[in-house]
């Protein structure tokens, strides 16, 4: 008996190293799919025409939006007038304290770069980028929209664009250019790689992976 069990031994721990391998292997694979296209949709720009460009919110101060923000919101102004987008949609709450909401302050700033106030929505809801998708499709089905391109920062637009289709918008993506997240190549390789993860975890659990409403 004894010698028959030391006889499997070499055979089993061959079986231990290939499946360690092989899940190592396929981790590897998944890991490096995913940032490879967190990379690709963020150096891509889908000027599809759309019933709304929705703005994913970021920080704002006392009304002031942050250098992220403001990226974003020029971004959407541009957009809207290259008529790529019928409406523009802002979207964001505010943390305890604040005045404004990160919606309410991109909706005014827009305003003030003269686009009509009757194509501006702003929807004051979503801590998260899960809790905004879903705030915007419900705005979509209640106003009869279908389709939406989203602006974000470059790394966030492939993790935005899969939560808005989840929640059942035709959706696809046009990022900001410029702004404090695209930077260095310093900057980017750490948001890929934090894009990367939180992309993962919301695949696997289809929940937000601990955003801030500054996000």
């Amino acid at each position: 008996m004894t010698t028959s069990v030391s006889a499997r031994w070499p055979n089993m721990l061959r079986l231990l190293r290939r499946t360690v391998f092989g899940a190592v292997l396929v981790a590897s694979l998944v890991v490096g799919g995913t940032a490879f296209r967190v990379w690709q949709v963020a150096r891509a720009d889908d000027l599809t025409r759309a019933d709304m460009v929705v703005v994913l919110g970021a920080a704002q101060y006392n009304g002031r939006p942050s250098g992220a923000l403001t990226a974003r919101l020029e971004r959407a102004r541009d957009l809207y007038r290259q008529g790529v987008g019928a409406k523009i949609v802002t979207v964001g709450g505010k943390l305890p304290g604040d005045n404004y909401t990160e919606a309410e302050t991109g909706r005014r700033w827009l305003a003030d770069q003269g686009i009509p106030v009757k194509d501006l929505v702003a929807v004051d809801e979503g801590g998260d980028t899960l809790g905004s998708m879903k705030a915007v499709a419900e705005l979509a089905r209640e106003r009869g929209w279908r389709s939406a391109v989203i602006v974000s920062d470059p790394w966030h637009s492939l993790r935005a664009r899969t939560m808005a289709r989840d929640v059942g918008l035709d959706a696809w993506a046009a990022p900001t250019r410029h702004g404090p997240m695209v930077q260095t190549r310093e900057t980017q390789g750490r948001y890929i790689i934090r894009e990367t993860g939180a992309l993962l975890y919301y695949r696997l659990t289809h929940a937000p992976a601990g955003e801030s409403v500054s996000l």
